[in-house]
């Protein structure tokens, strides 16, 4: 026999308590109440329910303190907050804290059925992967969610303090927004957050909103019934489908058409989209993972970012610092880059001489992690040795070495050489982000990736 959940409800307004306890009671939930939250934590000391329901305005204690003070003695504990309209930014707090969900009020008693449900379906899930789990050995957090095994290192402080906070926020279901410069990791740690995550067991879905017009979009996120347009042959599952009950990963959410954030925020409220095309509603309740590195709140100025999108994604916010602010982890990243390398292709010896390290320890890394992989990669494959020293590697110079014009016009630069070195300049100003270099230099995304292209193969065709 399915045993009946049980909820401890929290509030300083006996009415709100006693109509909550009936409320929820219709719901299918066993109700307690409580007006006083020390007492609360009292019974929690001695009795077990599946969920606590709290103000978080109340004297005496506040909710963030008593969602603190609840994890203390039972970290796995699903606490749902309910709060005024003027206490959100409390409640966001409380969430990071560790919060299940929150609800503001005046809500539906649906509303808090469903936050429930959805709350101990993912204690559930969690307790089921950490059986699983403890079945395996204990494997290299840090390393785990990249593909090449070199994407995640926590030596530095930094690092550890967002994989910290990374691990912390896996616990709920509630968007995170990670920011920081291109190249960083953010994918990585999006694959982290969903490795530690109740969701691990399901699809990790991935979607780039800068490679996509609006319409593209649109279908991509939300899926094609078949007939919505010419080319629509067969019905196709948009990403939110795909993801459901995983994790879906948006990156460069920042570059989201304006035409389709509305139906995003409406995607993540309801649990729900419609396929192009499509007649009814289908269920799709991922949990989202957004990143970007370029600041929403200018985007909002700007009038190209919806501030509700951005107050919906901005729950659990994760700012992951650049390469050269935690150095720390350059020799690990280098150490795991080769490690893969050799093992895929037979040369156990790689490594650095120390004149090499030291080369790739004051490197300032424009383009951050992504950059510091792809010169390991590209020196160890064109060395004819195992030992990689200085002279391995091709690294851009800093920005405070940029020639000027007058050198370039005394040593003859061509028109298209100074147009792709001032490309290449924009592009590590950008961190590599090649939409925001496309706008700084005039140009659309379609025509700079052209000009890399023939700058690239320019380079690469011998004089």
């Amino acid at each position: 026999m399915k045993s009946v959940p049980s909820v401890l409800v929290v509030d300083d307004d006996a009415h709100v308590v006693a109509w909550l306890v009936d409320a929820l009671a219709d719901e299918g939930f066993v109700a307690t109440g409580e007006t006083s939250p020390q007492a609360a934590l009292e019974l929690l000391a001695t009795r077990r329910f599946d969920a606590v329901v709290s103000d978080v305005e109340m004297p005496g204690l506040r909710g963030i303190e008593l969602v603190r003070a609840i994890h203390a003695r039972r970290p796995e504990q699903a606490v749902v907050l309910i709060t005024a309209f003027g206490s959100i930014d409390l409640a966001m707090e409380a969430v990071r804290a560790g919060a299940a969900d929150f609800l503001a009020k005046p809500f539906r008693i649906e509303a808090l059925a469903l936050s429930l449900q959805r709350a101990l379906r993912e204690r559930h899930l969690r307790r089921e992967v950490d059986r699983l789990r403890s079945t395996v050995a204990e494997r290299d957090e840090a390393a785990h969610p990249t593909a090449d095994g070199a994407g995640l290192v926590a030596r530095s402080p930094a690092m550890v303090r967002v994989l910290d906070l990374a691990r912390r926020a896996a616990r709920s279901h509630l968007p995170v927004l990670l920011t920081g410069e291109s190249g960083v990791g953010k994918g990585a740690v999006a694959r982290f957050v969903h490795h530690h995550s109740a969701r691990s067991a399901a699809p990790f879905v991935q979607m780039n909103c800068a490679a996509l017009p609006g319409g593209i979009a649109e279908a991509e996120l939300f899926g094609v019934r078949r007939g919505a347009f010419t080319d629509a042959r067969e019905d196709r599952p948009g990403v939110f489908e795909q993801a459901h009950a995983g994790t879906l990963f948006l990156d460069e959410v920042g570059e989201l058409p304006i035409e389709v954030q509305p139906k995003l925020l409406q995607a993540l409220e309801t649990g729900k989209v419609r396929p192009l095309g499509g007649r009814a509603e289908v269920d799709a309740e991922p949990r989202l993972v957004a990143a970007t590195n370029r600041p929403l709140e200018a985007a909002m100025a700007e009038r190209s970012f919806r501030p509700d999108l951005y107050h919906r994604l901005n729950v659990i916010r994760i700012e992951i610092p650049p390469l050269r602010d935690r150095r720390e982890d350059i020799e690990p990243l280098v150490d795991r880059v080769l490690h893969a390398i050799g093992r895929r292709a037979g040369r156990s010896h790689l490594g650095l001489t120390p004149a090499a390290q030291r080369l790739l320890r004051e490197h300032p890394w424009p383009g951050n992690v992504r950059a510091l992989i792809n010169a390991v990669e590209r020196a160890a494959a064109l060395a004819e040795h195992d030992l990689l020293g200085p002279e391995d590697f091709e690294l851009e110079a800093p920005a405070g070495e940029a020639v000027s014009l007058d050198e370039a016009a005394a040593a003859d630069w061509s028109l298209a050489e100074l147009e792709t070195a001032y490309i290449r300049r924009v592009l590590a100003r950008t961190g590599g982000h090649k939409a925001q270099a496309a706008q700084i230099l005039g140009l659309d995304r379609r025509t700079l990736y052209r000009k890399v292209a023939e700058a690239e193969r320019a380079a690469e065709t011998p004089d």
